[in-house]
């Protein structure tokens, strides 16, 4: 078989392993495109911050070797793959998307990076990210902002920021994300991609640079549900290196994708999450209960129970946990941190004690009261991933100290942070293009590790459309 650059770039993740795997492609030719494409595309939206070409190639190689000689490959073997720079290895620095004095140098490697390897990636190099995980935009004042493959004057998301742009500008076929208040679903719905942050201790946190004890969590970012399902069927499971990790089994969530949603209900929010929602993302999102509603699923509305409490309860438990983290580096030095990031720590100082164990205790009553009345009937819930269209870089510049741009870069988490809380399973898939030709996402909301439902209702979805499919426009020009 033979392919161009371009062509290998376009397929899909699971596509190009079975490639691999048959001998139709090999490791180093897909990891030298990939590379390529690092240094062009991934470069004009500033998703890496390290890229790591000597050590790629050296990898594919030894896996060509490998596959030569007949040895069982790993379900990822020969797929490249990028990272956020927030996960851990051995020997290595990270920067968590920081100013340089904050790198970090590892004794250890992240459990997820470790699982990954085995089945055969190859990892490429390290991603932007906002700093210290803690924005929801892509702005970063230390590495320089992240853009949206889709127009480079426009936010990719974030904190996942460069594993959105990574992966929706073809560079790589994955990247790991993490999850705190939307982190993984901003990136995926803004870059048009389909990104997973399963339940609260599905995936080990091992190795990973936390931000909030309680919501944190690991996940994939990929262009299609299949693709997020074998990343995802790798990296779950129990981990003995974190207690916080749960033993649940993990079902085989590539195979349970068979598109039959006959009789599957599918329940969405009748006021909550719709109301004050731009009329492009409404459209998009009623043109999405459609094409369930043709593939045999009944839609119908429901009531958000408790998201007063819920919503409240969710940044208080944030804002303590995260000035936690970092308060021994905020009094050393807090002139490293951006203006935003520290504004956003100093709040968790003035929580009372009182509020945060309240937050906490409150917890689980919350979500098995949630659980029981949200998803009777349903399977899942649906709602549109954000209230707006794709917003600027320059109108969420929360540095620049306006009134609008802190409203606008805080409303973007409106319909992702709550579900940290409740620590469910959610993922965003795209549905639909706006007017300017910028992506709009959705996001599904399950019960506790109810992962493979998820994935089934995103890939049927992808079945019968084409929003997944996009590939975006990097010569669109840009205010600088």
């Amino acid at each position: 078989m033979t392919l161009d650059d371009h062509s290998l770039l376009e397929l899909g993740l699971c596509e190009l392993a079975d490639l691999v795997a048959a001998g139709e492609v090999s490791a180093s030719e897909v990891t030298q495109a990939s590379l390529d494409a690092a240094g062009t595309a991934g470069r004009a939206v500033n998703a890496f911050i390290a890229i790591e070409a000597e050590t790629a190639l050296q990898r594919a190689k030894e896996l060509d070797s490998q596959r030569s000689k007949g040895a069982a490959l790993g379900v990822l073997h020969g797929v490249p793959l990028a990272h956020k720079d927030m996960f851990y290895r051995a020997g290595h620095t990270i920067t968590a998307g920081a100013a340089p004095s904050r790198s970090l140098t590892s004794a250890v490697t992240a459990t997820v990076l470790e699982r990954l390897e085995f089945e055969g990636a190859v990892t490429i190099g390290r991603l932007n990210m906002a700093e210290f995980a803690l924005n929801p935009t892509g702005h970063n004042k230390h590495h320089g902002n992240c853009r949206n493959p889709f127009n480079l004057d426009y936010c990719p998301g974030g904190s996942s920021s460069g594993s959105g742009a990574a992966v929706a500008a073809r560079t790589v076929f994955g990247a790991l994300g993490s999850d705190t208040g939307g982190s993984i679903r901003v990136p995926a719905a803004m870059c048009g991609l389909t990104g997973l942050k399963g339940t609260q201790g599905r995936v080990s946190r091992h190795g990973v640079m936390p931000l909030s004890f309680s919501y944190d969590c690991v996940g994939p970012i990929t262009r299609s549900a299949k693709d997020c399902a074998r990343l995802m069927s790798v990296i779950a499971g129990a981990d003995d290196h974190d207690p916080t990790c749960s033993r649940e089994a993990v079902s085989s969530y590539e195979r349970e994708l068979d598109g039959d949603l006959r009789g599957v209900r599918i329940g969405y929010p009748a006021n909550a999450f719709i109301d004050g929602v731009h009329v492009e993302v409404q459209q998009a999102f009623m043109d999405a209960l459609e094409v369930y509603r043709a593939r045999g699923a009944i839609v119908v509305p429901v009531e958000i129970p408790y998201f007063n409490a819920i919503s409240t309860y969710t940044g208080i438990v944030q804002r303590a946990e995260m000035a936690t983290i970092h308060a021994q580096w905020m009094r050393e030095s807090p002139e490293d941190y951006a203006a935003h990031v520290s504004s956003r720590i100093y709040a968790g100082y003035t929580l009372p004690a009182v509020a945060y164990i309240e937050a906490l205790s409150q917890r689980g009553a919350l979500v098995k009261a949630f659980c029981k009345e949200a998803f009777s009937g349903v399977s899942a819930l649906l709602t549109p991933a954000l209230r707006m269209t794709v917003p600027t870089l320059a109108e969420t510049d929360m540095d620049s100290g306006t009134p609008e741009t802190e409203a606008k870069f805080l409303s973007v988490t409106d319909h992702a942070r709550w579900v940290n809380y409740l620590g469910l399973p959610a993922m965003s898939i795209p549905c639909g293009m706006d007017s300017r030709g910028l992506p709009i996402g959705m996001q599904l909301v399950g019960r506790p590790f109810a992962e493979a439902t998820l994935l089934k209702l995103a890939d049927a979805f992808q079945l019968d459309s084409s929003w997944h499919a996009i590939r975006p426009n990097l010569l669109a020009k840009h205010s600088g």
